[in-house]
């Protein structure tokens, strides 16, 4: 299992971190109209798997078989050989988000391992940030250390910034201070510079954890690339103007 503490770049080491009566006959009428209703609101309650454009019939089927076998405790070999190796690339996805959106997080983790083994798979910082705010929303921190130890082993991260922007939010909403530094040290490394919204949400963020010696190392890196910090004060709204 892997530390709370991710290791940090040599630039942080000197910081601390109505009943009714009627005939019989109307009764009846009544009766049949109740039932009809009662059926059309059970069916609009229901919240069914997603079909259609998210999900195939075999997805579908794969996401039921998974989800019986770990009710159970039964072994998910026979499953993943027989229902979910068998799907196209988009079907493994949209299992995966399928998952994820019913909060199975655990075995939506199964799935994600076994997806990063098909030659096809390229990391997306994005799909990471969509699997952390998940586990973080249902308290599997230890989860989303796994994760973020998975994003950085990955060997061929794309510089994306708006996957990184909603990473980085997703890390300061939960307060995980190391997760946020090691993030954005992370996304230089990569190759993708920090814009606006990415100072602004790391900066804002490790100030309201109190942790201002971090905060401003962070901004005197914002300075020397924006020189006016002004846009820390802004709406998102505002900062994506400049963008």
């Amino acid at each position: 299992m892997m530390s709370r503490s991710v290791a940090k770049s040599a630039s942080w080491s000197d910081v601390k971190l109505k009943p009714w009566h009627n005939t019989q006959k109307q009764q009846v009428t009544a009766t049949r109209s109740m039932l009809a209703i009662e059926m059309r609101d059970r069916g609009q309650n229901r919240k069914p798997l997603q079909r259609g454009r998210n999900l195939s019939i075999e997805a579908i089927q794969a996401v039921q078989h998974l989800k019986r076998a770990h009710l159970h405790s039964n072994p998910l070999d026979h499953v993943f050989n027989s229902k979910f190796r068998r799907l196209l690339k988009f079907d493994m996805i949209a299992v995966l988000r399928e998952l994820l959106r019913q909060n199975h997080c655990l075995l939506a983790l199964k799935v994600f391992e076994d997806i990063r083994k098909e030659q096809w798979y390229k990391p997306q910082v994005s799909l990471y940030a969509d699997m952390i705010q998940v586990f973080g929303t249902n308290g599997l921190f230890q989860h989303v250390e796994i994760l973020y130890f998975y994003l950085k082993t990955e060997n061929s991260l794309e510089p994306e910034i708006q996957g990184f922007n909603a990473l980085l939010k997703c890390l300061v909403g939960f307060k995980l201070r190391d997760l946020v530094v090691d993030c954005y040290e992370l996304m230089k490394t990569v190759g993708c510079e920090p814009d606006r919204s990415s100072y602004r949400t790391v900066i804002n963020g490790l100030e309201a954890m109190e942790e201002v010696a971090f905060s401003g190392i962070i901004r005197q890196d914002a300075f020397k690339y924006y020189g006016d910090l002004e846009f820390l004060e802004e709406d998102e709204e505002d900062i994506a103007a400049y963008c």
